[in-house]
């Protein structure tokens, strides 16, 4: 993501010394009014304009036009202002004798003070977790990967900035959001009990991204892997010549040099999503960083709950009723007392063979002969050391549970198929669907909508395409489990890979 710094950019920074001058407010009010015209379009700007700009505010009340014109002299020597002369008439003499200039921002006191303007906003770390970025990357790339050189007319650069633009959103608010999880005043809220209103839609919220995280990188990895060298660099050229085609009038760097950060931000991209040698992708600490944070919420919400039950007492309430139950001379009424007050115990189930003398139902268990069974101990204590049991084989149960997994997989491929004979099919022509498929097909319904471009493609390298019914037209889906109205979205459905759909219908076929 970083590259070594030069010489030039460790130099000085001239431009900032009105920030911290002696008329700190003075210069600062100068090139905020400034700032605020070059917002409104209004570049070239007399002092007589400033200065009237300046005193509206009514910040200085003894500021006269001649200091303004110093001040503006002086921040044209630091390099925030460029000036040119005022080729205007002069009405009065004043003015005739009275140095003209007009005064323009240069640009690095436009960044400046949108700088200045951003961190007078700032309120904590913010950031926030967008699982669709995700997909917006692994379609990007896709797209990248799919054309392979050929590229209409400023497409690539299209391509470059949507890649590019959330690769770097999605970095900067995700580490954001989860810095703002380790803040002491975070910390502060999950020690207090009001923090218990916030804890499932954090939790859930930080699990979604999670999920998405996980069901996207291995895409977005098998794109960047896939897109060779020459690819890589066929798709720079066309950037290149996208950019170069903009007319600009100020000096710009070289292609060689363009080229060289191009390759420098894909291969920080690459390094995020994949990884180096020997090292760690950023993508699997952010995944890492986000379980994190959920295990140290629920930790904090257990303790929150567990110092609540310790802090309540209930000593008199108990002495109270332990007086009751001592005071009643009747066994049946101290029985209904304990019903009333106590209600069901906890069951536990206990395993093992019931031996019983009598096989009558109508044989109270309180007659019955108890069964001794012996219960491990609980304690963290390390306990004695015990004679080691035989590893239960389980091959049986995982194999029926894999013929079972494959028979109801082989189900829903099944259903895939039939769609992709069809091709095309709205809601309201579905027949009677099963309660598989109709998870299945508000799952699609999912995975298209939250990506912009509408369409996904399954893991049989099929593209499913979502589109919007007219004038929001609404219909019926008829289940075995019931009726569920919904919009009469259209699919469209396409295979990528034909290879592999064939050997995905040959499979089913064994």
């Amino acid at each position: 993501m970083s590259k070594n710094p030069s010489l030039t950019s460790l130099r000085g920074v001239a431009e900032l010394k009105y920030v911290n001058a002696d008329n700190v407010t003075r210069y600062r009010a100068i090139m905020r009014f400034l700032y605020e015209q070059y917002q409104r379009l209004n570049y070239w700007l007399k002092p007589e304009q400033i200065f009237e700009g300046v005193m509206s505010w009514q910040l200085h009340k003894s500021y006269t036009l001649e200091q303004c014109q110093i001040d503006l002299e002086q921040l044209v020597e630091w390099g925030n202002l460029s000036s040119r002369h005022d080729g205007g008439r002069s009405v009065t003499v004043e003015e005739y004798l009275r140095k003209k200039n007009q005064y323009l921002l240069t640009p690095y006191s436009i960044e400046i003070e949108r700088l200045l303007e951003s961190l007078e906003r700032v309120q904590g770390y913010g950031g926030s977790l967008e699982p669709t970025l995700f997909d917006l990357i692994a379609d990007t790339l896709f797209n990248v990967r799919l054309h392979a050189g050929a590229y209409k007319k400023g497409q690539a650069l299209e391509l470059w900035n949507s890649l590019f633009d959330s690769f770097q959103k999605l970095h900067e608010t995700s580490v954001d959001y989860i810095a703002s999880l380790q803040t002491k005043k975070a910390e502060e809220l999950m020690a207090t009990e009001a923090f218990l209103l916030y804890k499932d839609s954090i939790a859930k919220y930080l699990r979604d991204f999670v999920q998405a995280l996980q069901r996207c990188s291995f895409k977005i990895e098998g794109n960047l892997e896939q897109i060779t060298v020459g690819a890589r660099d066929l798709f720079f050229y066309a950037v290149i010549e996208d950019e170069w085609s903009i007319p600009k009038l100020e000096e710009t760097v070289r292609k060689e040099q363009y080229f060289k950060e191009l390759l420098e931000k894909w291969m920080g991209l690459k390094r995020w999503f994949v990884g180096g040698i020997g090292s760690t992708s950023e993508l699997v600490l952010l995944e890492l960083a986000s379980k994190e944070a959920v295990v140290k919420m629920v930790r904090s919400a257990i303790r929150i709950q567990e110092r609540k039950r310790s802090t309540v007492s209930r000593r008199k309430e108990l002495d109270y009723l332990g007086q009751w139950f001592y005071k009643s001379e009747d066994i049946e009424f101290a029985h209904k007392l304990a019903a009333y007050a106590f209600g069901l115990f906890p069951t536990r189930h206990l395993q093992g063979e019931d031996n019983r003398d009598s096989d009558s139902s109508e044989t109270s268990m309180w007659i019955e002969v108890p069964n001794k069974i012996t219960l491990r101990s609980r304690s963290r204590k390390k306990n004695e050391r015990l004679d080691t049991e035989s590893i239960i084989d389980k091959s049986a149960k995982k194999a029926l549970f894999r013929k079972e997994y494959i028979q109801r997989h082989k189900e829903e491929l099944r259903f895939v198929i039939r769609m992709v004979e069809n091709q095309t099919i709205r809601m309201s022509e579905f027949e009677t669907v099963s309660e598989s498929e109709r998870l299945q097909i508000l799952q699609w319904i999912g995975l298209c909508t939250a990506t912009s471009s509408r369409f996904f493609y399954t893991p049989e390298g099929v593209r499913v395409r979502l589109k919007q019914p007219q004038n929001k037209e609404r219909t019926i889906l008829r289940c075995e489990d019931g009726e569920l109205g919904l919009l009469n979205y259209e699919f469209q459905f396409e295979v990528a890979n034909k290879d592999a759909w064939d050997e995905m219908i040959h499979w089913i076929d064994d």
